[in-house]
């Protein structure tokens, strides 16, 4: 069944070697050896943090040709660094029922115990998997099967760096997935032909926002504190801007609020303000969202509306 997984590799510590410091190198031929597949192609041999969305959108047009072509799914090799936001990228145009999987590596091939291939492996079985169908993009690490939605990487370095709340979405049990929850896919945003410039801006003490009035920029992602919440000062700025601002929480878990708070600088005011609330989304994934909804000049409201709330 999994000759037909598609694999691309685009770096990442999976494909790093060296004699001290490493740095990547390998293709995805040499990570692919003993497993069945079926296309094999290295898109880039770069490390995760240097990915671009030009990067990202070729790779998903060649997973999305895989697919036309008959490959029942695909698997995307790259950095854990950004992995997060790449499932999510994914998972935001991804059309097809057929599943686009994200995998990596903790330790480089050289450590005692590097994961790569069981990673690896358990991607393929994942992505060949009848029951991964209808599930868009999904994230695979230490054979756990995360949502692209809701996964993030919690620790730095640690095998088991990835975690979903409110949990996996599935695990891979004796070679293939067993999913706690059924199968649930939003339709895919149209894939715009390139991406304008999308700031991440943390909200901290004492910030009265003036950075907002230096940018030149397509939109911006505040991650807010608490449910949603600015200075006084940075909601002035905010609007002052010219340009779309989406707020998020930094706290890492929990959604934004609308209308608890009536203070100058909370939820509630800053939607009189004009600004789109993220919900659910955390603040990475909020930028990967805004980026791409003006990339494709759909309506950033509508897109929030539909993508930040619960199912």
């Amino acid at each position: 069944m999994s000759s037909q997984v598609a694999v691309a590799s685009l770096g990442g510590t999976i494909t790093m070697t060296g004699s001290g410091a490493v740095s990547p190198t390998l293709g995805a031929k040499d990570l692919v050896q003993g497993l069945e597949v079926g296309e094999i192609a290295t898109l880039a041999t770069i490390p995760g943090a240097s990915l671009t969305f030009t990067t990202l959108l070729d790779a998903f047009d060649w997973a999305d040709k895989q697919v036309s072509q008959g490959a029942q799914g695909v698997v995307i090799i790259q950095g854990t660094d950004t992995l997060e936001e790449t499932a999510y990228f994914f998972d935001c145009l991804w059309p097809h029922e057929e599943p686009v999987v994200v995998t990596g590596a903790m330790r480089h091939p050289g450590l005692p115990g590097a994961d790569g291939p069981a990673n690896l492996a358990a991607a393929v079985a994942v992505a060949a998997a009848p029951n991964s169908r209808g599930r868009g993009a999904l994230l695979v690490l230490n054979d756990e099967i995360h949502a692209a939605r809701w996964v993030r990487k919690a620790h730095s370095s640690l095998l088991n760096a990835f975690e979903s709340f409110p949990g996996p979405l599935g695990l891979v049990i004796e070679g293939g997935p067993q999913y706690f929850h059924p199968a649930h896919q939003l339709p895919a945003l149209p894939r715009p032909q390139d991406v304008p410039t999308v700031p991440l801006i943390e909200a901290t003490l004492d910030d009265d926002g003036s950075l907002l009035d230096w940018l030149n920029v397509g939109g911006v992602v505040v991650a807010a504190t608490g449910v949603g919440h600015v200075s006084a000062g940075m909601a002035e700025a905010i609007s002052r801007a010219r340009f779309p601002v989406v707020v998020a929480t930094r706290t890492g878990m929990g959604t934004t609020f609308r209308n608890t708070y009536g203070f100058t600088g909370s939820e509630s005011d800053l939607i009189k303000r004009g600004v789109v609330m993220a919900g659910w989304l955390c603040p990475r994934k909020a930028r990967v969202l805004l980026r791409l909804a003006l990339g494709a000049q759909s309506p950033v409201a509508d897109v929030f509306a539909a993508r930040g709330e619960i199912f």
